[in-house]
């Protein structure tokens, strides 16, 4: 029982963090990530549904393992020692993405002057929580056992969209050393669901004639906004709302995605991004619920007892359900509401080396003159509600020949200090495919991992001109 009150906290609950992809030049998709990264091809068409598959999840302060381990420890025992080692900064995440279509291609506006332009239509969900632990203990051991402990509400921050996003970028190299990019997003959320701003405590102390004084002082919201198609008397309805969102009929937003690279040496370059400098205003199917007020209530028993053996997890949130209907009138709201996209940061530095000269090994292509070998470090970071989220990488890059490149990467962040990464780019002629994963060290036992991360697509792509 009482793990069923533990997970019931958690909503099906990583980082967007690419390191991989960032700066792998070879693949198109890495310009969505810097709108001014280099690109060393005239075009590209990804192969609808398939150019980039991405997902990922992470969880901070435990794993499956230490929960669902066969080594003979009691199991409510295991939930007691989770949630008393966690605590309120640790958080969940979730996140996938979907290319619908993408392409880009070279602009000639003289013989010497071109500009890039990339454009699609990608999915995404994300959804982000950090972890209520005064409500997983007050749900665990009841309010009896902790009297004169303040409870803080404050700590359920939790939020979940889905959306589609329409973008075109421009990338035009400036001169031998700097090329800039920008990039236009039309947000579309098709769904979307939020706590993310609430304040208030609970707390029971012993009053006169061995009453028990419960004191509520709240100040909670739950915003959501497209969820009317779960109300839908058939699948085939739903999903057509769901389709006319995902082409823009849902609700609009707009931002914008600037990045730089900087060619100080032919072996130095130093590159950045900002992504998500923008917002969705929630306007249509908006529904929010709120609980704000102050309440005294002077009874005998508690209102959150401790779960007692044999009673069923029905029993006990029928019992507090009824006590709250009581003690508690929710007012529900259609106003609409703005939310700012979580912003993102990517920067790297890297040094290239080993230039491929007639000398080398006849398993080369001569004709390439670029360097085999890239190292470096990548900084991400991504504004979440009460911190940033980061992660430091150093990656290793190699070129075999045109058809063939890896990447490797080490990544310390909030989940792992050893996530070892491994990314490939292959091409038979002008079709290309890459794969790339994280955490490799932890596939030998998934449960043990905090974190996992894939992502892989095929593109059809064009040479340079002089190619």
């Amino acid at each position: 029982m009482r793990w069923l009150l533990f997970f019931g906290f958690f909503v099906s609950l990583n980082a967007q963090n690419k390191q991989l992809l960032y700066g792998f030049k070879e693949v198109p998709q890495q310009i969505l990530l810097n709108p001014g990264a280099q690109v060393d091809y005239r075009g590209y068409i990804g192969v609808p549904l398939l150019s980039h598959i991405h997902f990922s999840a992470g969880i901070t302060g435990f794993s499956a393992f230490d929960v669902f381990a066969d080594d003979g420890k009691d199991f409510n025992q295991k939930i007691r020692d989770v949630v008393y080692d966690m605590d309120a900064k640790d958080f969940f995440g979730f996140n996938q993405q979907l290319d619908i279509f993408s392409a880009g291609l070279t602009l000639r506006t003289s013989l010497e002057d071109m500009v890039f332009i990339s454009f699609g239509l990608y999915q995404e969900s994300d959804v982000f929580s950090y972890f209520p632990k005064d409500l997983a203990v007050l749900a665990y051991e009841g309010n009896f056992n902790n009297l004169n402990r303040r409870f803080d509400f404050g700590q359920l921050n939790v939020s979940a969209e889905v959306l589609s996003v329409f973008h075109i970028g421009v990338n035009k190299k400036i001169n031998s050393k700097w090329t800039l990019g920008l990039r236009g997003k039309v947000y579309s959320s098709i769904a979307q669901a939020s706590s993310t701003e609430n304040k208030g405590s609970f707390i029971t102390y012993p009053s006169a004639n061995n009453n028990l004084n419960h004191i509520f002082d709240l100040d909670m919201k739950l915003q959501t906004s497209g969820l009317s198609f779960l109300d839908e008397p058939n699948a085939s309805a739903g999903t057509a709302i769901l389709k006319k969102r995902l082409l823009f009929g849902g609700n609009l937003g707009v931002g914008v995605d600037l990045g730089f690279t900087y060619q100080h040496a032919p072996e130095w370059t130093i590159d950045a991004s900002l992504q998500d400098i923008g917002f969705i205003n929630y306007s249509k199917d908006v529904k929010n619920y709120i609980l704000d007020g102050y309440l005294e209530y002077d009874g005998i028993q508690s209102v959150f007892p401790q779960v007692v053996s044999g009673q069923t997890a029905q029993d006990y949130w029928d019992e507090v359900k009824n006590d709250f209907d009581e003690l508690f009138e929710i007012d529900s709201t259609t106003t609409s509401y703005t939310k700012w996209r979580p912003l993102k940061l990517n920067s790297s530095v890297s040094y290239n080396f080993g230039r491929k000269t007639d000398k080398e090994c006849n398993c080369l292509d001569k004709s390439d003159t670029s360097f085999q070998n890239r190292v470096g470090a990548h900084l991400f970071a991504m504004k979440r509600p009460n911190h940033f989220q980061w992660a430091l990488s150093a990656f290793y890059y190699r070129k075999f020949y045109k058809g063939l490149q890896l990447k490797a990467s080490y990544t310390v962040d909030a989940f792992s200090f050893n996530n070892v990464g491994l990314g490939m780019s292959a091409a038979l002629g002008s079709v290309q495919f890459y794969i790339m994963a994280d955490n490799l060290l932890e596939y030998q036992n998934l449960a043990k991992s905090q974190s996992v991360s894939l992502q892989l697509g095929f593109n059809y792509i064009f040479k340079n001109y002089e190619n």
